[in-house]
């Protein structure tokens, strides 16, 4: 599995000293308060999760390259700390790839990006640090212009997750999961700094020919501190389902 994560590493490395050696220099205004806009960057999250099972504590980091202003590839890779296993080590890890393939449709409807999510098990069931499971999610988001301040991001997708592969889980307990996940993404800009994003996840989840509705979102506060090239953010991602709270301290760089 590391393998898999190394190798777009790799390939980010080398496409940014090229992207290096041949610098046009132009100044490009960075706008993160609205999703769709893709940029190459940097994000650091200090990272606590908190529920009645286990906590986790560690650092989530992401690289996002833009290919170019309509492309751009994303790998995450998180390494936590299970309070209860006493154990440290990689967690599951995630690669995501966004294209916009079409924008200002109209005055209010700016942008169609069809995207595909993959999460990958690299964490360690046995120690609490992974689920176990592949999880695969292709679809859409749209981007609406509802004021200067706010922007609405909806999406949906089709979600597929894997048979768990521990063997601490009988096998007549495992099963694969299909469903249909919506986001609700509301994007506000307080002023051209300070911006929130206020985004309900609900997630439809077919188990065992089971219908489960898993309730979670997002909140997350940023603000740039440095234009085009610097901005932090506090977020809050609540999974109401499974009472599992998750909160990040992030720093982002734009290069």
């Amino acid at each position: 599995m590391k393998k898999i994560l190394f190798i777009p590493f790799c390939i980010l490395s080398f496409q940014l000293v090229a992207q290096s050696g041949n610098v046009i220099e132009q100044e490009i205004e960075v706008d993160a308060s609205k999703p769709t806009n893709l940029y190459t960057q940097v994000n650091t999250n200090f990272e606590s999760s908190f529920s009645d099972a286990q906590n986790l504590f560690g650092l989530r980091m992401n690289v996002a390259y833009a290919i170019n202003p309509n492309n751009i590839f994303l790998v995450e890779v998180p390494f936590l700390y299970n309070d209860v296993s006493e154990k440290f080590g990689m967690s599951d890890s995630r690669i995501r790839y966004f294209t916009v393939v079409k924008r200002n449709i109209t005055e209010k409807f700016i942008a169609i990006a069809p995207f595909l999510d993959i999460t990958i098990p690299t964490g360690s069931f046995e120690d609490g640090l992974g689920g176990s499971s592949w999880s695969v999610a292709a679809g859409s988001v749209f981007g609406f212009v509802a004021s200067p301040k706010l922007a609405l991001f909806p999406g949906v997708s089709y979600v597929h997750i894997t048979k768990p592969a521990t063997d601490l889980i009988p096998d007549n307990l495992k099963f694969t999961g299909n469903g249909i996940s919506f986001q609700f993404n509301a994007s506000y800009s307080f002023t051209k700094k300070t911006f929130l994003f206020v985004n309900p996840t609900p997630l439809l989840l077919n188990t065992n020919n089971r219908w489960k509705t898993i309730w979670s979102g997002e909140i997350n506060l940023n603000h740039v501190f440095v234009p085009n090239k610097f901005k932090a953010n506090v977020t809050w991602s609540p999974n109401f389902t499974n009472e599992i709270n998750v909160v990040r301290l992030g720093t982002t760089f734009f290069l």
